[in-house]
């Protein structure tokens, strides 16, 4: 997908709605950034670590990994890597792919991110169309090529349509609240992490927006609504951490 033109980016005014919202519940989030994004904005991702979060990687340029060689994606880790470094003192131990774009045909770059350090993945979404609907729902260890990797699905709710998507994006706004509530807690129950994302353009409904096919855009953007309302009635609560520290349990326990 086309980028927006730079001059349009509005990442930072709505990066600061989503921290003045976490520090007023006193809740903790992993940001996952491009680095082309802390490129254009040398003091974002400052901004963000200042507060405890966690920054992960987003790759470089937001194309999707299944377009990318295996030398182009250690390229983009590599070069995120060492912007974050230089801006924060702090390296990246997570990965998140542009679009959801691993899976089982990208062995080799699960293989890359153990290689080089990474602790988890967050890239396989249990959804059709932008993941596969038979990944695993909850977290797990990861074996063959990727083997020793966490991966760390986003949220869905099952339902007898298939898996709906309301751990994040349109549908973290769409679906009903309660629906997502039932969701965190079944999970919490069962001992696993629900894992819940936005964009930052979601707090931001009068945003700009690419010009594509209708259904496609609806996919990208669903609704003009605000999701800050949302996110701060599960801020209010629901404990949320990040995703480094979540690992970090997980590792000292095994």
């Amino acid at each position: 997908m086309p980028a927006p033109p730079r001059g349009s980016w509005r990442v930072r005014r709505n990066v600061e709605k989503i921290l003045a919202l976490l520090d007023e519940y006193c809740q903790k989030a992993t940001f996952f950034m491009l680095g082309s994004v802390a490129e254009n904005d040398p003091a974002l991702a400052p901004l963000i670590c200042s507060a405890g979060h966690e920054i992960a990687s987003h790759g470089y340029s937001h194309r999707l990994v299944t377009d990318l060689t295996p030398q182009q994606f250690r390229d983009e880790l590599l070069l995120t890597e060492r912007i974050l470094m230089e801006q924060t003192g702090q390296r990246p131990f997570g990965y998140r792919a542009p679009q959801w774009s691993l899976s089982e045909r990208t062995g080799w770059a699960f293989a890359i991110l153990r290689e080089q350090g990474y602790l988890y993945d967050s890239s396989l979404n249990p959804l059709p169309f932008v993941g596969n609907p038979r990944n695993s729902r909850t977290a797990r260890r990861l074996e063959g090529e990727g083997a020793g990797l966490w991966e760390i699905p986003p949220m869905v709710t099952r339902s007898w349509m298939g898996n709906l998507p309301t751990g994040g994006g349109w549908g973290f706004r769409f679906f009903p609240f309660g629906m997502i509530c039932t969701t965190i807690e079944a999970l919490n129950r069962s001992h696993h992490p629900a894992v819940l994302y936005l964009h930052p353009r979601e707090l931001d409904p009068a945003g700009p927006r690419l010009d594509v096919h209708p259904l496609k855009r609806f996919v990208t953007y669903g609704r003009r609504t605000d999701a800050a309302p949302r996110l701060g009635n599960l801020l209010r609560h629901y404990r949320f951490n990040t995703l480094k520290e979540l690992v970090d349990e997980w590792r000292h326990a095994s």
